[in-house]
């Protein structure tokens, strides 16, 4: 009972109409046959039911090929999916006592709604490719693993606990993650609407940080360089930077080689160095964002820094100087003397 509640609970955050028009349509056609324990399922094989879930499904089926129609219909089911999936899993245990049904609603409420988190956030980031083919590629492989996992809890709900169990705490330890780059993206968006005109947009690079950061900067800067600009963005993965971070990048007067990037991290802020000699700087416009890359084909890491577009003066400046300043810099190297 535990592997059907929790399997119906987790499918319904990824496609609540399809699970309980499939569930449904098969129990009425005799497709499946319900065990004695099972018997309030029955109630999804009412022809009202079906159809109703059908029509909701064939409304999901359109809406989820459609980039940015997909996001927001996700937003509209933020609440929808999770209660069906709480609501499916309560039906399945069929318990009598009002303690264990509360109980049981919200911990595969809750289930649902980690689910759902996940589908919606990976449908925001995906929407920022300019073709439509993934939003398709995903929403079918949805409904596929909708139906297989269907045919799963049929036919092994022990093996269905597992994978279900499985899958559920990997979303748990992924979905924090998934949220960083869901609230980058979020944020991305809001910049850009909220965007002043081309012409209004800033060109002063401004030169300090806020004082919770200015004091982690300045104990890692061991030489007491001044800072020449402090430019606010988010970074990407890297080695020794997490993606998705919300910081600074950080340039100082004596060394025009070197960045930083300065951010707070959870309960402790992180300083990172960043050596850029041999590196190229390379400025990229994309449709929410100024992207700033530093890549070599001397040296392993790549760095990506991500800027809002009210920025993008700012980060052609950025990407301009640096690329004068590395180019005129010799590479370690060539500074070193030679031997006697």
């Amino acid at each position: 009972m535990l592997g059907v509640a929790l399997g119906l609970a987790s499918l319904a955050g990824l496609n609540l109409y399809l699970t309980v028009f499939a569930t449904g349509l098969a129990i009425q056609q005799g497709w499946v046959t319900l065990a004695p324990q099972y018997q309030q399922l029955s109630i999804l094989s009412h022809p009202a039911i079906i159809a109703i879930a059908g029509v909701l499904y064939v409304l999901q089926f359109f809406a989820d090929k459609v980039p940015w129609v997909d996001s927001l219909w996700d937003a509209i089911h933020t609440v929808i999916r999770p209660v069906g999936g709480a609501l499916l899993a309560v039906r399945v245990l069929g318990t009598t006592d009002p303690t264990m049904e509360v109980i049981a609603a919200l911990l595969l409420g809750t289930v649902s709604l980690t689910v759902h988190s996940m589908k919606a956030g990976t449908r925001l980031l995906v929407n920022h490719s300019p073709e439509p083919f993934s939003n398709i590629a995903l929403s079918v492989g949805e409904d596929v693993a909708v139906v297989g996992g269907l045919a799963l809890i049929y036919h092994d709900p022990v093996l269905a606990l597992i994978v279900f169990g499985l899958i559920i705490a990997s979303l748990f330890y992924f979905l924090p993650k998934f949220w960083r780059a869901i609230k980058v993206h979020a944020w991305l968006i809001w910049r850009k609407l909220a965007a002043p005109p081309i012409d209004e947009l800033a060109t002063e690079m401004p030169e300090q940080l806020p004082p919770a950061l200015h004091v982690p900067f300045h104990t890692a800067n061991l030489l007491g360089e001044k800072i020449a600009w402090a430019v606010p963005c988010v970074s990407g993965a890297a080695r020794r930077i997490s993606g998705n971070l919300f910081g600074y990048l950080v340039a100082t007067k004596e060394d025009p080689t070197t960045l930083w990037f300065v951010a707070n991290r959870r309960w402790r802020s992180l300083v990172v160095e960043l050596d850029l000699r041999t590196y190229k700087a390379v400025h990229e416009s994309r449709l929410l964002s100024e992207n700033l890359t530093f890549y070599s084909l001397e040296k392993k890491p790549k760095y990506n820094f991500i800027f809002d577009r009210s920025k993008t003066a700012i980060v052609k400046r950025i990407a301009s100087e640096m690329t004068q300043s590395l180019a005129v810099t010799p590479s370690p190297a060539a500074t070193l003397p030679e031997a006697a």
